[in-house]
């Protein structure tokens, strides 16, 4: 787990800023493969209009196709809502489900929704499915997930604590996370600090692209000018 956590305020400026313009600046730093570190679009935003999610880690596995070992309540796991508050807040809840038949049931509904933003979490990555949309939307808590599913079927947690995969994404206890309408990445603790002053630097020259695109004197030569003052 990563001990370098974020003042308040530094967590506001992700908030401000989009997944694409925060990927983009992690990619100036060289610290991973570019095609690593966000979930692929097999895990969609399921409230696209909610403001940008970020927060720290806590992950759990699920299986959902088939019964607990013990227990009949899907809720039986309580220790694992003890281990849940060991990371900083805000949380994001990552859970990968590991069955064949993924996102046959789903673990986050409007109760668990209700249990885990009374625990300190913003939002829900899952691979696995979730329910009850609206009653969770009007709670303000994001989901991203790979299925909408009627049925909880035998959901439950049987580990929780470790590095999980959710949609391509590798994730580690306590790893700061962002999401959006376009889906979620981890942001490297050793370049968290730096990241949002390179991406305002980004802003500043698209914004000066697209100006230039839009100027009733738009050529090429003019556009290949901009670009070559903007690498300076």
């Amino acid at each position: 787990m990563s001990n370098q956590y974020l003042t308040s305020a530094r967590l506001q400026e992700y908030r401000e800023l989009s997944t694409c313009i925060v990927a983009s600046a992690i990619e100036t730093f060289g610290v991973r493969m570019q095609n690593t570190g966000f979930t692929h679009s097999d895990v969609r935003c399921i409230f696209g209009d909610l403001p940008t999610m970020v927060g720290y880690a806590a992950t759990a596995r699920i299986r959902s196709a088939e019964p607990p070992m013990e227990g009949r309540s899907y809720y039986k796991r309580t220790d694992w809502w003890n281990q849940l508050r060991t990371i900083p807040e805000p949380r994001v809840v990552v859970i990968e489900d590991i069955d064949g038949n993924q996102g046959l049931g789903a673990f986050v509904g409007e109760v668990h929704a209700n249990i885990l933003k009374a625990l300190g979490c913003v939002g829900l990555v899952t691979n696995g499915g979730v329910r009850d949309l609206h009653k969770v939307r009007a709670l303000g808590f994001q989901m991203f997930a790979g299925y909408v599913s009627v049925s909880h079927a035998y959901s439950h947690v049987f580990d929780f604590g470790g590095a999980v995969e959710v949609g391509g994404m590798r994730v580690q206890p306590g790893d700061l996370l962002q999401g959006d309408i376009h889906g979620v990445q981890t942001i490297p603790a050793a370049i968290a600090a730096q990241v949002p002053e390179v991406a305002a630097r980004l802003l500043d020259k698209r914004k000066g692209m697209v100006e230039c695109c839009l100027d009733n004197g738009f050529s090429v030569e003019k556009l290949r000018k901009t670009v070559e003052e903007l690498e300076r």
